[in-house]
């Protein structure tokens, strides 16, 4: 009875090495392509913010004439979550009185797309990728 109650006892070395090469592999694959979705998220949420400190620029320009330099505080790019208020991109503006520039530059490395821009003509950039798959 002895010799059937050692079998029973756990796992053996091999055994819970192969499950941590199993796990180790799992995390491998799953953690580039969380990655991805977080940045893509941050992504989407900087375009938003672009779009909305455009219709912000263009509500100043029919109300004044012109557009102003100055954005609201609560067009800040910050995504939901544990971290919320960890602002992923700079939003900056640049105008004259009939153009303006809007550019958020990414706080960490965005590899994929860069720094977004909008123009007042509508037109949209990236400093990396293209402007479709960057502004899906």
């Amino acid at each position: 009875m002895t010799a059937s109650r050692r079998a029973s006892r756990g796992f053996t070395l091999i055994e819970l090495m192969i499950v941590i090469a199993i796990v180790g592999i799992l995390a491998a694959i799953a953690l580039p392509s969380y990655r991805s979705y977080v940045q893509r998220g941050n992504r989407a949420d900087a375009r938003s913010t672009l779009l909305e400190a455009a219709q912000h620029m263009e509500r100043q320009y029919s109300i004044r004439n012109e557009y102003v330099a100055s954005l609201p505080a609560r067009l800040q790019v910050s995504p939901a979550g544990s971290d919320a208020g960890a602002q992923r991109y700079d939003l900056t503006v640049e105008v004259s009185t009939t153009a303006y520039t809007l550019t958020a530059a990414p706080v960490q490395s965005d590899s994929n797309c860069g720094t977004l821009t909008l123009l007042n003509t509508g037109k949209k950039g990236s400093t990396y990728g293209s402007v479709a798959e960057c502004w899906k």
